[in-house]
């Protein structure tokens, strides 16, 4: 049975109390929410922090505000986002990643602060340290080599959050606060392309809220592949968000890819999709495009080139049904859910 390491335990009340508390406590703190992510890791002694600062009781961090558009509180548990009817009705592919995110038991304890701030991930990381100790420590944790490419300069683990890549495509921004002062930032500039370094967040500072944009004649969705229809991470995440004119010509288009590289890759390939209309020829371009980009690695389940190769076949999916057409068939064949 694998334990946790002793830590010390605080649980404040506000923003203000745990912000102060981080900058007291110096790298040696951790924030935990759900904590259905970190409190693995440290059984499996990936991460061993001194200090956990509780975020559950913070309950200026579970509010759902309406505005110009809408924020949504970093602490909301996963299954309060699929709640929200707000987010149902006008951002469709958040509802659909955050849906999708595990099983129902993690989505009532996960947070969508905690989801958006995922630890990478790799197969050569994610075991128990007795495990790991026998091919010797990884670039990520206590060792030299980064085990998937033993000549690479940078860790190579995997960003395997859902909500990322949806909320990137919605252009969403995050608020970050800390005893010094806050900040905001575009969601996408908060991602580093590093598997050790893969957030911008200081250690001192909370995510405290997503804000997302009036999108009036956006649509958006999200396709995740996983070997199975529930818990699993993913190994491909396709989010997509279009808007079009009245007679269906694409004024804007952002397509974002998931669990392909260390960040949630924001691709150039949806400016193909401007000025023109969702035919399939536009489609299969902008699926080429986007693929050439991606590089999963083998750190991940499933062969990685067959990952490669059904990239524009996802981005296919994601477009067609922004399109219009009913992809409830095919959503149900390959991601083993109907949303």
């Amino acid at each position: 049975m694998m334990r946790l390491p002793w830590f010390k335990y605080h649980a404040p009340r506000s923003v203000a109390e745990a912000a102060h508390i981080l900058a007291a406590e110096g790298g040696d703190a951790m924030l935990i929410a759900g904590g259905t992510d970190l409190l693995p890791n440290m059984k499996r002694r990936q991460q061993t922090p001194a200090t956990l600062v509780s975020l559950r009781q913070v309950e200026g961090l579970k509010r759902i505000a309406n505005g110009k558009g809408l924020t949504l509180g970093a602490g909301l548990t996963l299954s309060e986002v699929v709640a929200a009817p707000q987010v149902r009705e006008k951002y469709r592919g958040l509802w659909q990643a955050a849906a999708q995110v595990a099983s129902p038991h993690l989505r009532n304890m996960g947070t969508l602060g905690g989801n958006l701030c995922l630890d990478t991930r790799c197969l050569y990381y994610n075991q128990n340290e007795d495990w790991r100790r026998a091919i010797d420590f990884c670039m990520k944790r206590d060792g030299q080599t980064c085990w998937v490419a033993t000549r690479s300069k940078r860790c190579l683990a995997v960003s395997s959050t859902d909500t990322a890549p949806a909320l990137i495509s919605l252009g969403a921004k995050v608020r970050l606060i800390s005893a010094e002062g806050e900040r905001d930032l575009a969601l996408n500039e908060l991602y580093c392309n590093d598997g050790i370094d893969y957030l911008a967040r200081r250690p001192d500072e909370i995510l405290t809220e997503v804000m997302l944009p009036d999108l009036a004649g956006w649509k958006s969705t999200y396709w995740k592949l996983r070997r199975r229809g529930s818990f699993d991470f993913p190994l491909l995440g396709v989010a997509a968000a279009v808007r079009t004119a009245p007679d269906g010509t694409v004024e804007e288009a952002r397509i974002v890819l998931g669990a392909v590289s260390s960040h949630p890759l924001l691709t150039e390939a949806g400016q193909l999709l401007v000025g023109g209309k969702l035919t399939d020829e536009a489609i299969a371009a902008v699926g080429k495009k986007a693929g050439a980009v991606a590089k999963p690695m083998d750190n991940a389940d499933l062969d990685l080139y067959w990952r490669k190769d059904v990239v524009p076949e996802f981005i296919a999916y994601a477009l067609r049904e922004l399109r219009g057409d009913d992809m409830s068939e095919t959503r149900m064949r390959v991601t083993r859910q109907l949303l």
